[in-house]
């Protein structure tokens, strides 16, 4: 099988300005990246930019680029855009790699592409890892996610999904160790597509459950499409949203 490898790389971020092209270890932080992805068995790799600057960087390190509008609602209007301009099949399959994640595993790139094109009844393909820590699991800004014996998604949640009804939550009071019987996991924010789901998806409305949890993959599960969840083979590296990030990124490297 093959797949492709898109690389969005925006140059406006609130929390971070211009990041792609932040140095780190004497490279363009989107350079990083590029390298992981050309690691993978991706057979085509795209950086997707809506600035000049990162498209004029990126082609100095003879990436392929694409431009793309600045005003996409969502990170998948952008993905639609690039299939679309480069004539993507409806069939092909489309690894969507951030561009802030420059330690970006090419083993996790690979499991996502292959999980996809082994299961026809699925859409979408994505990955988790289990939650070890109470805090965790009752933390909102991690994505949890169900799945049925097939692998397939149920539902994601930024609430503890399944809920322990039998444990001391239920009664108003606190956990000291997570309750025992469950796998609870942990959502990687790592997607493979079929094009024509990115075709789908930009066409159907915001799901109310999306709207409400904040979570634009519960577009595809409200509207029927399939996505299988596995657990990731490695556990990808943070990613970097803040300066901060950037800073301790670049003291774990040097040491």
């Amino acid at each position: 099988m093959s797949f492709s490898i898109i690389i969005p790389a925006r140059y406006a971020s609130s929390r971070f300005p211009g990041k792609p092209l932040a140095q780190l270890a004497g490279k363009p932080m989107v350079q990083h990246v590029y390298e992981r992805a050309c690691e993978s068995e991706a057979t085509r790799v795209v950086v997707a930019t809506d600035d000049e600057r990162i498209a004029e960087c990126a082609k100095g390190f003879g990436a392929e680029v694409c431009m793309t509008s600045s005003d996409h609602p969502s990170g998948t209007d952008r993905l639609q855009e690039v299939v679309k301009k480069l004539e993507f099949y409806a069939d092909d399959i489309v690894v969507n790699v951030q561009g802030d994640e420059p330690l970006i595993p090419p083993r996790v790139i690979n499991q996502v592409a292959h999980n996809l094109a082994a299961v026809p009844e699925a859409s979408i393909a994505t990955l988790s890892e289990p939650i070890t820590d109470v805090a965790s699991l009752l933390n909102p800004n991690v994505v949890k996610v169900i799945r049925d014996h097939r692998g397939m998604a149920i539902y994601f949640s930024r609430a503890p999904i399944p809920w322990p009804r039998d444990s001391a939550l239920n009664q108003g009071g606190k956990l000291d160790s997570l309750p025992e019987g469950f796998n609870w996991q942990r959502h990687i924010g790592m997607y493979a597509y079929r094009v024509k789901l990115l075709n789908d998806f930009v066409a159907w409305p915001p799901a109310p459950i999306e709207a409400t949890e904040s979570l634009e993959q519960l577009r595809a599960l409200y509207n029927g499409a399939g996505i299988h969840v596995d657990e990731a083979v490695e556990a990808p590296p943070t990613g970097v949203d803040t300066p901060e990030d950037l800073e301790r990124l670049r003291a774990m490297l040097e040491s």
